[in-house]
């Protein structure tokens, strides 16, 4: 399978300084960024929950698929070169091997945070406090079904 960078060479550059906001938590951008290098933090409220410099991360997929603001903020620790997506639905639509990649990427995340809570779930299954929602969040995770989906 072609690399998401080959598959997405054709699309415009887009390039952010240090320091720059990228995508902000709680906005809307309507894009999909790829990172073609650079690195990035990114931050929820003020606490820094990663870091990421891998070349042909996705960055804005969330907000795109699920029509919402986005979860994270995503801001510039170096130089960074972007190709965007400017109308990323109908993107996905007419290329099916990026939305492929997509999905398998996506499907890497749902699995590291259901094996997380699944350790979790394990390390604390006889609290009675607030570490005992971590069944309640893991059934949901696994079974939410929403119409239109």
């Amino acid at each position: 399978m072609e690399s998401i960078l080959e598959l997405v060479s054709d699309l415009p550059i887009r390039t952010f300084s240090p320091g720059d906001i990228i995508m902000k938590e709680g906005s809307r951008k309507g894009v999909l960024l790829v990172l073609i290098d650079g690195e990035v933090e990114i931050l929820k409220g003020i606490l820094q929950i990663n870091t990421v410099d891998s070349s042909g991360s996705i960055f804005g997929e969330v907000s795109v698929l699920l029509d919402r603001p986005h979860i994270a903020t995503v801001k510039a620790l170096v130089d960074c070169r972007f190709y965007c997506v400017d109308d990323p639905m109908k993107f996905l639509e007419s290329q099916p091997l990026v939305s492929l990649h997509l999905s398998k990427l996506l499907a890497r995340r749902l699995d590291s945070v259901t094996n997380y809570l699944v350790d979790l779930k394990k390390q604390f299954e006889e609290q009675d406090d607030h570490l005992g929602m971590v069944d309640d969040v893991l059934e949901s995770l696994l079974h939410q079904q929403r119409s239109g989906s």
